[in-house]
């Protein structure tokens, strides 16, 4: 087959890996956090992981609220407000991890999922990581299932599908995403960069909403990113199509991120190592359980499906 998937428990942690046979193109996946810890092609005869991940399993769980690196957002993104939100006529206090006065990035990003099915053919390698939620003591006392899928096709192609199920006995507040951080072989400085947005959400001195956007067309074109320093929420102008590209000029290696229309924002990060840079999908702006920006009000048993593709491609002529 050209595809292969294989599997194996490393530390207490299952490790599914995805392969093109072809090409040498490999995805490895955590069942905690069903994170992405590896994305990686052959440039020049040598594999180059393509995402700012951990050295082992262990690590991961022993340190990923130290940059949240490749979490799954859920059910809300980013921030949220001294983790406070109204619903349905009930206040809640989201009783998880903190950054300052504000909870952040969702409640399943330590989270243990479980391998539903695995699969290889000669188009695509998959799996089907699963968590159920019904946790009362969190501050979100609505009961979900969430299903995540990658999906390894031919082309360098990686695709992430969630599909969150309200299985609640009522309505739920949703907001749903990812938080990876990619490294092309270099330091960001060097990097050329455009995405498809000409406007960012305007956050207050805290990183929350203020309800505005900000012109911003800095990186309309592709262009070298420079000492740029970002972290804001950008609406994209298109979804189906290139949100954001990043090309590293000296070895040719371009990643192209490409999201469905249920993540219309972009969250672009720049850690201050500047060794990766994080660029989140999100369907929703931050603290959107209190500004409502993007916020999808999930019905009891309806399901909610988010999708984005990474595409690697080696330019021919790099500088």
């Amino acid at each position: 087959m050209a595809f292969v998937v294989s599997t194996e428990e490393r530390e207490g942690i299952l490790v599914i890996t995805l392969k093109d046979e072809n090409n040498g193109c490999k995805a490895e996946i955590y069942s905690f956090g069903a994170l992405l810890n590896q994305f990686s092609i052959p440039v020049n005869e040598e594999a180059l992981n393509t995402i700012d991940g951990f050295p082992s399993p262990v690590d991961a769980k022993e340190n990923i609220t130290k940059g949240f690196k490749s979490t799954k957002l859920s059910p809300f993104v980013c921030r949220l407000t001294k983790g406070i939100y109204h619903f349905n006529g009930n206040i809640y206090k989201i009783d998880k991890f903190y950054m300052g006065d504000s909870a952040i990035h969702g409640l399943l990003f330590d989270q243990f999922f479980t391998a539903k099915e695995t699969g290889a053919d000669n188009e695509k390698a998959f799996t089907v990581l699963q968590y159920q939620y019904n946790k009362k003591n969190e501050g979100f006392p609505f009961g979900f299932e969430m299903e995540v899928t990658y999906t390894l096709t031919a082309g360098n192609n990686l695709t992430l599908t969630t599909k969150v199920t309200n299985t609640g006995n009522t309505d739920m507040p949703l907001s749903d995403g990812w938080h990876p951080y990619f490294t092309l072989g270099s330091t960001v400085d060097i990097l050329k960069v455009k995405f498809n947005s000409k406007r960012m959400v305007e956050f207050d001195d805290t990183l929350v909403p203020t309800g505005n956007y900000i012109s911003y067309n800095q990186f309309n074109e592709m262009k070298t990113f420079g000492d740029t320093f970002l972290d804001n929420c950008f609406e994209l102008n298109a979804t189906n199509t290139v949100a954001c590209s990043l090309l590293n000029p000296v070895n040719g290696l371009q990643l192209n991120i490409i999201p469905s229309d249920a993540y219309p924002y972009l969250q672009i990060y720049t850690p201050p190592h500047r060794n990766s840079i994080a660029i989140e999908n999100l369907s929703s702006a931050p603290d959107a359980f209190n500004n409502g920006i993007g916020l999808i009000i999930a019905k009891q048993g309806t399901q909610h499906v988010f999708s984005t593709t990474y595409q690697l491609v080696i330019k021919q002529h790099a500088e």
